[in-house]
């Protein structure tokens, strides 16, 4: 999982072989949010990074994902609309949201590698 970088809202990156990033939340942030029991999948097209590109709401909160760095949304998970449950089920695996082209590949390495997003973490515990 070393290959994966993590934002400070609890989303993962991971760069895939044909130059897409593929982004959804960390095992940290569905656990923190409890059963998800909904999500908007974003549209297709480019965004800014910060901009808001899903939602979604679990049975104790609703929560927004944001686009992590300059980019273009080439795909979506759709199955998440009808499915929203495999978000709890495999966070780092089938229950991704989206992936995107990015601007700039190179700012992936200004995010949290694992290291970082563990101590990031460590300090919510504590909190």
């Amino acid at each position: 999982m070393s290959q994966l970088r993590f934002t400070v809202d609890h989303e993962w990156l991971r760069l895939e072989s044909n130059g897409l990033v593929t982004v959804g939340i960390t095992a940290f942030a569905q656990q923190a949010l409890g059963d998800v029991v909904f999500v908007q999948v974003p549209e297709l097209g480019a965004f800014d990074a910060g901009a808001e590109v899903s939602v979604l709401e679990s049975v104790k909160a609703a929560s927004s994902i944001g686009m992590p760095l300059d980019g273009e949304v080439v795909e979506i998970n759709a199955t998440l609309e009808s499915t929203p449950e495999r978000v709890n089920e495999d966070p780092l695996g089938e229950g991704w949201f989206f992936r995107f082209k990015p601007v700039d590949i190179e700012a992936l390495s200004d995010l949290l590698d694992q290291d970082a997003y563990e101590r990031l973490t460590a300090e919510h515990a504590d909190a």
